[in-house]
């Protein structure tokens, strides 16, 4: 049997060497998987202190408030830290669609031999 590895009570994000971590979004509610999404460490100080969920946008190169501009925000109930701390779970009330598509969750569609198929929900 393998013996418990010691773990810090201390929070140290240990970001990567972009400088992200990643982030899964569940509803708080039904724990359903809302996205993924990165947070550096400005976007992680811009969530804990507003209570909105902030992430990096790898694509735009900076901070981005989910919701900033459709006012669908993720407010923040609690944030779970993976056991290296390299890894996040936000779980959130969404206040309206998360999915920049209009649906409910980034992941509406599973995968059926090599097809994408909808998410019978």
């Amino acid at each position: 049997m393998l013996e418990p590895v010691p773990v810090s009570d201390e929070f140290e994000p240990k970001f990567d060497a972009s400088g992200l971590l990643t982030a899964v979004i569940v509803d708080a509610q039904s724990k359903a998987v809302l996205m993924v999404a990165f947070m550096d460490a400005e976007a992680l100080a811009a969530t804990r202190a507003s209570g909105f969920a902030h992430f990096h946008s790898r694509s735009r190169g900076r901070l981005w408030k989910k919701g900033e501009s459709s006012g669908n925000v993720l407010a923040v109930e609690r944030i779970l830290v993976d056991c290296d701390q390299d890894a996040l779970v936000l779980e959130c009330r969404p206040a309206g669609p998360t999915c920049h598509t209009g649906a409910d969750s980034c992941f509406f569609r599973q995968l059926e031999d090599d097809a994408l198929r909808p998410v019978n929900t």
